[in-house]
């Protein structure tokens, strides 16, 4: 048993590690960038959180938040660099993708009901990796099932009726 909680103490060792390389990269772009804003980590389930909050930060999320995600994996790709470890850290900035998340579980299940009552399979827009997780766990969530489908970047959620 205690080996279990061993264990669990070291990966939350490591993440928070994970954690603070990641803020002293994100903060150092900022610095760079000359943006305002306070950086907050945490370790959520299995993976490092890191959040910049604060001033207007549009522009670090772009449209659709395409900079972000570059963001997040130039910090991937700096934390890998100092662990030699790949990470599943996940960088947010200005509330984004807690926002994005509210929109993207409301069309899952919206669009779970519209099959359901039509009967017939629906295809999504293309869509990131972390938004598709969302719409499947949403869809799941409302007793249907749904599939991803074609290329990366134009990935997309397939909904299908039960």
């Amino acid at each position: 048993m205690s080996q279990t909680t061993d264990a669990t103490e070291v990966d939350v060792q490591a993440l928070e590690q994970e954690g603070e390389i990641a803020a002293d990269y994100i903060e150092g772009l900022l610095d760079i960038g000359d943006y305002d804003g306070d950086i907050d980590m945490d370790v959520e389930g299995e993976r490092a959180i890191v959040a910049v909050v604060g001033a207007s930060l549009d522009e670090l999320v772009g449209k659709r938040g395409e900079v972000l995600e570059a963001l997040q994996e130039l910090t991937r790709l700096a934390v890998h660099r100092q662990t030699g470890n790949r990470t599943r850290l996940m960088l947010d900035v200005g509330g984004y993708r807690e926002r994005r998340r509210a929109e993207l579980t409301k069309m899952g299940t919206d669009v779970a009901n519209d099959v359901k009552q039509s009967g017939e399979a629906k295809p999504l827009a293309p869509m990131t990796p972390f938004e598709r997780k969302i719409v499947h766990d949403a869809v799941a969530a409302a007793g249907l099932r749904s599939e991803s489908e074609g290329e990366e970047p134009g990935r997309y959620v397939v909904v299908h009726p039960s």
